[in-house]
């Protein structure tokens, strides 16, 4: 029924020339990049010069001394962060382009005719399989109605271990592949592996060995992943144009969000991620990163290049590579291929965990592959910016602990000040006092510029909405804007201590060597019972009663300080409970809050997608039907050397099964 995808192995004797007249031309990257290094550091600079100057004042204990460290590495990341949105603000503002810093008028790449074939590839383990299947044929009709779904075929990778799900996935697929006939003219296959053998990387990687010489490029999706066909038209023609891009990524909008925290992320994903993507863009240029979905490969590069290894050691730093995504990104630019990220590209989208155990949950995970990149920081060849990446992915875990201590020890020392009180003389013979210093208006002024840092590129965020008058509508008009946008700060405050709680718990449990769990994330939403939570934050409150008290009686003037991270804490059950409930989601829908684009003026692949996941109905399986794949056409993915020293290649040394694998097809 299906034909085997017509396109050779050897690219230089079938495929057309290519067009070369739109590849991008990004001027100055290595001055981009040392000029935001440069603000990094001297804002940081300037910050540690201020915290110096206050700890010094009465002289400088050990216990101060910590604190000042803690405070340097946090406020760093903390002005990497503030910087990467001034610079998104600025750019957006004028609609330059981050890359060419062009002004932005039409598509870039409209005009460019297809002349490749591009395999779509969504990798599932365990998942929903109606949401699945919903996805895929939302996204196939959205690419069929572009006229160039000839030029794409569709592989669902299953590494389902559930013989239920399995069955169920076979069952959906066969009738999709009915139900597409004669809509989707590319083609649609399923492979399911009987050994999930390297997790999502591993499948990846199984796909690029049997049939990735069948395509030049690739589309990834993750099993929650939906883009519109002008998104995938968009990405292949970019591709084309610039035979150095190894990669483009998206900026995939989270959507379909019922609970008020899954509108609460929908919301500032809407806002503030175009900016700060933007920002990202415009530094990193073509040393971007990858986020493992919703992005466009080219094939035989990632294949020559992105064959990852087994780290050395147990883990957390030893092992599996658990972030991918950041290390092939990586790789592809160390071998001299662009990873470019394109913010403007509209028509990406994922949905999200829309309570905040479920994302946490996530976030361990993401956590331990982020530490882990701490020990590629030496690997041998990566650019400079390919280290910065990791360095600034680890140290947004990191910050939380290193926060969470910090206001720690400085709780520590106000209490050690006010139980000795103020020693006026010293020992040994002092004709005159020590008269205690307390510089109060370097103490506000820090304060106040570590607030604003934080708090000005949500405001920069809300001012390029309001500048644009279609733009401010499809969030509810001005009113509903500005009053999301408060419920949004205030919220954001109030969760920040949870979240800094769990990341600096994760990154401890992580360097004690605790086991992770990989299910399948929770996507389709569900609501976190009182009973639920308070077992899960009875310690974080706990912790911050005693903080709390421990400050009010012995140290009452710095209690004050600290009220805004005890707050959160102290309130986090009813907080985690109440903002998973649909019905407050949907209460506050109808009050215009959290109103999104994507619901005032959805896109017609997710209003397909959700006519498809009401109407949907359970698949039952077909007696004749078997999966058909092309016939398998290997090509080789070498493992590639992430550390110093030269390491035999054997099997032990491999990662997914490569000689399994080989064994196999032979």
């Amino acid at each position: 029924m299906f034909g085997i995808p017509m396109l050779s192995s050897d690219r230089s004797e079938e495929l057309p020339r290519r067009p070369n007249n739109h590849a991008l031309r990004v001027p100055g990257p290595r001055l981009r990049a040392l000029g935001f290094i440069v603000l990094v550091l001297t804002t940081t600079a300037y910050g540690i010069a201020m915290m110096f100057d206050i700890l010094r004042a009465n002289g400088t204990t050990l216990l101060e001394g910590s604190i000042l460290i803690l405070f340097a590495v946090a406020f760093a990341w903390i002005a990497a962060a503030f910087w990467t949105a001034m610079v998104g603000f600025i750019l957006r503002l004028f609609q330059l382009d981050p890359l060419t810093l062009r002004w932005r008028r039409a598509p870039r790449f409209g005009e460019i005719p297809i002349v490749t074939r591009t395999a779509v590839v969504m990798p599932v383990y365990n998942e929903h399989t109606a949401r699945v299947i919903a996805g895929v044929e939302a996204t196939c009709e959205s690419l069929a109605a572009t006229g160039e779904a000839d030029k794409f075929d569709f592989y669902l990778l299953s590494d389902s271990t559930d013989p239920a799900v399995a069955m169920q996935e076979e069952a959906a697929w066969a009738a999709l592949q009915q139900r597409l006939t004669g809509v989707f003219r590319g083609q649609l296959f399923y492979r399911r592996r009987s050994s999930n053998t390297g997790r999502k990387p591993g499948n990846i990687a199984d796909f690029c060995r049997r049939w990735g010489a069948y395509y030049e490029f690739m589309i990834v999706l993750d099993a929650d992943s939906v883009m519109t066909g002008t998104a995938m038209t968009s990405l292949v023609r970019a591709m084309q144009a610039d035979p150095q891009a190894g990669l483009i990524q998206t900026v995939p909008i989270p959507v379909r969000q019922q609970t008020m925290f899954g509108r609460f992320v929908q919301f500032a994903s809407e806002i503030y991620s175009p900016m700060l993507a933007t920002g990202l863009s415009f530094w990193q240029t073509g040393t971007a990163n990858y986020w493992g979905h919703n992005a466009i490969i080219r094939v035989q590069a990632f294949t020559e290049q992105c064959g990852l290894p087994v780290l050395p050691g147990e883990p957390p730093f030893g092992g599996e590579i658990l972030s991918h995504d950041f290390v092939e990104a990586a790789l592809l630019r160390r071998s001299g291929w662009q990873v470019y990220l394109f913010p403007e590209l509209q028509g990406s989208y994922e949905e999200v965990p829309d309570n905040i155990l479920d994302f946490v949950k996530r976030d361990r995970r993401w956590a331990q592959g982020n530490l882990q990149h701490l020990k590629l920081l030496t690997a041998p060849g990566l650019r400079p910016l390919s280290r910065l990446n990791f360095l600034l992915g680890a140290t947004a875990y990191l910050s939380s602990l290193l926060w969470l201590v910090m206001l720690v020890l400085s709780s520590a020392d106000a209490i050690e000040q006010a139980l000795t009180g103020t020693q006026f003389f010293g020992p040994g013979y002092q004709l005159f006092p020590n008269w205690p210093i307390v510089k109060t208006d370097e103490i506000v002024s820090l304060v106040s510029i570590t607030i604003g840092m934080l708090l000005l590129p949500k405001t920069l965020g809300i001012v390029l909405c309001l500048l644009q008058p279609h733009a401010r509508q499809t969030f509810g008009g001005t009113t509903r804007l500005l009053r999301s946008a408060l419920i949004e700060t205030t919220f954001s405050i109030l969760i920040a201590p949870i979240m800094m709680i769990y990341h600096a718990y994760f990154v401890v449990s992580i360097l004690l060597g605790q086991p992770i769990s990989w299910g399948p994330q929770e996507r389709m939403g569900r609501r976190v019972t009182l009973t639920e939570a308070l077992r899960y934050t009875f310690a974080v409150t706990l912790g911050g009663l005693v903080w709390g008290g421990a400050a009010w009686v012995l140290a009452p003037q710095f209690f004050w300080w600290l009220l805004p991270v005890l707050t959160g804490l102290l309130i986090a059950a009813p907080l985690v409970c109440l903002s998973s409930s649909p019905a407050l989601g949907k209460a506050l829908r109808r009050c215009g809050v959290f109103l999104a684009p994507s619901e005032t003026e959805p896109p017609q692949v997710l209003q397909r997608l959700q006519q498809l996941i009401m109407t949907r109905q359970e698949s039952t399986p077909l007696p004749d039907w078997t999966p058909y794949l092309p016939p398998v056409r290997y090509r080789e993915m070498p493992i590639q050397r992430l550390t110093r020293q030269r390491r035999a290649r054997d099997r032990s040394t491999t990662t997914y099964g490569q000689y399994w694998i080989r064994r196999r097809i032979d």
